[in-house]
């Protein structure tokens, strides 16, 4: 119950320094638009207050990473009453009757003899008010879009469709084949493995003979030679599929592949029937929990909940102070860049004839007090508390599972002994007993995480240091800690999970969890190798074949669908789109998938220990997986006494 109070008194601390940082922030920073020298954009009683849109000199410079850093576009940003209408240039404008049109997007008190490039935009284009700053306006005339009709675009709002429709069916597929895929395992898990494992291998070896066919035929074929890096970035795919360079590095990776794929085969031979009866265990558990496949999205909730709140208070913490000003130049190599600047005295100092082309900018809102000096600080702790209650939901979740698929072991007779809505039932112990568990357990990662960032910003800061021990001991820090990370993380899971079981407080879980897998270490091979390795094998299969289907659906080899193809300008993007997306949803079906396998196999475990199979010690586990398990431990006995 300490940690428990603790972790509210965390939460009740975090929402009054929200409060605390909605008090001394500014909302109108947040809704207004604000332009180079700090005033906001439809303020009323201002300068602004008839023009309530944001104008971007040059909206390109905003890509440039420096952004990132200043939270600021490098470029002249000014407030005007509406975007421009029409396309026109400095050149053009000039000494024409269109310059009274073209100087309301120029500064304010500028003078026409002498016109900087800071002064006036070197070109405008037709734009329209998004979010209250100007964007290019693409107009769609006779199937094309057009930008004032000087530059052409393909349609890309058919275009857009299309490629919306496309992932979005590649996602779908990819979230019944999981489905379907772990709903099948109940029924025929030896089945499907071996045919997953054989299905892989052929495809690879089919893979294997198909690009040395392709590379056989494509000898002496002109321009078949050509380099990748000659090359380059193509937005047609046909001419890379035209180069022999590329059908080797093809052949080559997928043999690496398929030779590590029979080795590990051939060395795990013995264990893969035992991981195919956890694997098929853990398919009866989840088809009797049907509700724990869909849990995940009460964790995406509860995270994104976490982020917005974050995120808002990151916002109110840097939008409170005064504007602060900063030079920003063109020139990389600047020595006055991102130093204070004051933009009513910029001109008569002599950072322009040093970087020529460098304005006084706004870069963000700060102060002299207490409070701002130590904004950085609340910064650090508003990032520290984000991380905190990040691995807190994640561990509510694991814990959450670990015991609703406890319930289900640890029931003589199944289904009949699995209580009611064991998933709510196991939620509510955890929120109600086990809050200060994962609280310590998620503030411990936390803590290492948050070192392994600061490890990261030093090491980014060092990047240009010559001091070659330094940058060597901070590799050997960033290691050591990843270590630390990942060996937490794996102590924390198993914790979980004996906190489910048991309701022990985090510290003897977490003993108990490690010296009852030390105990059977060879065990935990079996769960850690060939499980994860057939589990990770059925999610490359998933997305391979997902991202196959789009892959020939955009190359235009699919007769069926040929007419409803796009012509896109980079059909790799979608392609890549569908692979990722594909697999991120089958990883998030098999991660639940993966915590039922952990949870049955710590149980059983348990249960070996517990119980000797006796009338009145009779084991909770199904027989077919005691009587596979019991063969292995027999054999790798006979094998190790020989």
């Amino acid at each position: 119950y300490i940690l428990f109070y603790n972790f509210l008194g965390l939460f009740l601390f975090y929402l009054g320094f929200f409060l605390f940082s909605w008090i001394h922030g500014d909302a109108r920073k947040v809704v207004y638009p604000t332009d180079s020298n700090g005033h906001f954009c439809g303020q009323q009683n201002t300068l602004n207050a008839n023009k309530a849109i944001l104008f971007y000199f040059n909206m390109l410079k905003c890509a440039n990473p420096a952004v990132l850093i200043n939270l600021q576009c490098p470029t002249t940003q000014l407030c005007v009453s509406k975007c421009p209408d029409r396309f026109a240039t400095l050149l053009d404008a000039r000494n024409t009757k269109s310059w009274e049109y073209y100087e309301q997007f120029c500064k304010p008190g500028f003078k026409i003899e002498v016109i900087r490039d800071e002064d006036c935009p070197a070109m405008i284009v037709p734009s329209r008010p998004i979010l209250q700053r100007c964007f290019p306006d693409f107009i769609r005339r006779d199937g094309i879009l057009t930008v004032a009709n000087q530059t052409i675009f393909k349609d890309g709002n058919n275009h857009k469709r299309m490629y919306v429709f496309v992932c979005c069916r590649g996602f779908v597929i990819a979230m019944v084949v999981s489905l379907l895929f772990i709903l099948l395992l109940r029924f025929t898990a030896g089945v499907l493995l071996w045919l997953l494992i054989f299905g892989v291998i052929t495809a690879v070896a089919y893979g294997i003979w198909h690009c040395y066919w392709e590379y056989s035929s494509l000898s002496g074929t002109p321009g078949s030679n050509v380099t990748i890096p000659e090359i380059w970035i193509q937005a047609d795919l046909k001419i890379y599929l035209q180069q022999r360079q590329l059908w080797l590095i093809f052949m080559i990776s997928l043999s690496v592949f398929e030779a590590s794929i029979v080795l590990i085969l051939i060395f795990l031979r013995s264990r893969l029937r035992v991981a195919i009866a956890l694997l098929k265990e853990g398919s009866k558990a989840i088809g009797y929990i049907m509700s724990t496949l869909f849990y995940p999205l009460v964790t995406f909730f509860l995270l994104a909940i976490c982020t917005a709140f974050s995120a808002v208070t990151a916002v109110f913490l840097a939008s409170s102070g005064n504007a602060v000003y900063k030079v920003t130049s063109v020139d990389d190599k600047c020595v006055y860049a991102n130093i204070t600047c004051n933009p009513e005295t910029f001109i008569q100092t002599n950072v322009t004839n040093v970087c020529p082309g460098s304005q006084c900018m706004f870069a963000f809102y700060g102060g002299e007090t207490a409070y701002h000096r130590y904004i950085l600080l609340l910064h650090l702790c508003n990032l520290f508390v984000f991380i905190w209650l990040t691995n807190f939901t994640i561990a509510l979740g694991q814990c959450t599972l670990a015991g609703a698929f406890a319930s289900y072991y640890w029931a003589l007779n199944k289904p009949h002994d699995i209580p009611l809505c064991p998933l709510y039932a196991s939620f509510s112990r955890a929120i109600r007993y086990h809050t200060g568990s994962l609280a310590f357990g998620s503030l411990i990662l936390s803590v290492v995480q948050m070192i392994r960032i600061a490890l990261d910003y030093l090491d980014h800061k060092l990047k240009g240091s010559h001091n070659a021990c330094a940058r060597f001991m901070l590799c050997c820090l960033k290691c050591c800690f990843w270590c630390l990370e990942c060996f937490i993380k794996f102590i924390n899971r198993n914790g979980y999970i004996m906190i489910a079981i048991y309701g022990k407080n985090f510290c003897t879980s977490s003993k108990d969890a490690f010296f009852l897998l030390m105990r059977n270490v060879l065990r935990v091979a079996v769960l850690d190798r060939v499980t994860d390795f057939l589990l990770f094998l059925g999610k490359l299969l998933i997305a391979g074949s997902v991202g196959t289907l789009a892959f020939f659906f955009f190359s235009g080899e699919l007769p069926v669908l040929q007419a409803e193809v796009p012509s896109l300008n980079y059909p790799w993007v979608p392609i890549l789109t569908v692979i990722f997306g594909s697999y991120m949803i089958a990883n998030g079906f098999f991660n639940v998938f993966t915590m039922c396998v952990d949870t049955l196999f710590l149980c059983f475990c348990e249960d070996l220990e517990r119980n000797d199979g006796s009338s009145s010690r009779p084991y909770y586990m199904s027989p077919g997986l005691h009587k596979i398990l019991r063969k292995q431990e027999e054999a790798t006995t006979s094998s190790v006494a020989s």
